[in-house]
């Protein structure tokens, strides 16, 4: 059965895309859980750690003393009322309820179909792009890490070690025979380059501005890249994602949403480029790749 299912994994183009798109839905409604809540988790833990210092004014509120991925179960901001079951399925759910909450009638947030729908068309791309097992399991891991980070860091500007820590090693695990990186070695050197190149350029930053241009989070992904991708990859990452932040700064100060001087998470932009570099290296960087 598993051999059978293997080849038409392999083999048929529509299968996997069509599985994959499945799978993707999936992921993307349990990342829209997870983008949410695990800042909330990360801040009582670091309330619980500071406790001994600052004594009763650092305890939690009774809400969130029990908190984490599973409890409480999925409910509407706005009433509290539990969600069925049925309306949370992916994409499906959201169009059966008119993006309106079955209880109280509030509005859904675009933002969970959207992610869940960004989250299937990565997934089929991963899929379209490569056949073998092993490596689309890899590649939807690493998809659903930074979907997850880019979305963290743009809320909250956050980007956790309880991510990109496991993103790192993960990469250099799935390296060991070269899967992405053609090698160990550039994937061992990727991620040490990768953070150094961002933690120097922070230095020279702050000895020259005084002031912070990033945070230690950009360094740990940018390595994290470099282990999945390899250190020849760096260089496409670090092009694309300046690209597109120097686009989505230049887009909101022209529409006066962002004033001068006012930081913009870096991280969305170097998670989207890992994702393209890993997707799409081979079309369009074919001169910086070898």
């Amino acid at each position: 059965m598993l051999d059978s299912l293997n080849f038409l994994f392999q083999n048929s183009l529509v299968f996997r895309l069509t599985s994959l798109l499945i799978v993707g839905l999936c992921i993307g409604s349990f990342l829209n859980v997870v983008v949410y809540r695990l800042p909330i988790m990360l801040q009582r833990e670091w309330r619980n750690q500071c406790l001994e210092v600052l004594g009763d004014e650092c305890k939690l509120a009774p809400d969130l003393a029990k908190f984490n991925l599973n409890y409480p179960s999925s409910h509407c901001p706005g009433c509290k009322a539990k969600i069925p079951v049925w309306t949370n399925i992916p994409l499906i759910g959201f169009l059966l309820l008119a993006g309106k909450c079955n209880n109280c009638k509030i509005k859904i947030s675009w933002r969970y179909p959207l992610v869940e729908l960004l989250s299937g068309i990565l997934f089929v791309a991963a899929g379209y792009v490569f056949s073998d097992p092993w490596t689309v399991f890899a590649s939807l891991i690493f998809i659903a890490a930074l979907l997850s980070l880019m979305l963290i860091d743009l809320d909250t500007f956050l980007l956790p070690d309880e991510l990109t820590l496991p993103l790192l090693w993960l990469g250099l695990l799935f390296n060991l025979h070269g899967m992405f990186s053609a090698s160990l070695t550039n994937a061992v050197i990727g991620a040490v380059v990768g953070y150094l190149s961002l933690w120097s350029l922070y230095w020279i930053f702050k000895l020259l501005t005084k002031r912070e241009g990033m945070g230690y989070g950009d360094f740990k992904l940018l390595a994290a890249l470099g282990a999945w991708l390899g250190w020849q990859n760096l260089v496409s990452v670090l092009l694309v994602s300046s690209c597109l932040g120097i686009l989505y700064a230049l887009v909101l100060r022209f529409s006066g949403r962002l004033d001068r001087g006012n930081p913009i998470p870096f991280g969305p932009f170097l998670g989207g480029a890992g994702i393209v570099t890993l997707l799409f290296a081979a079309h369009l960087f074919p001169i910086l790749i070898y």
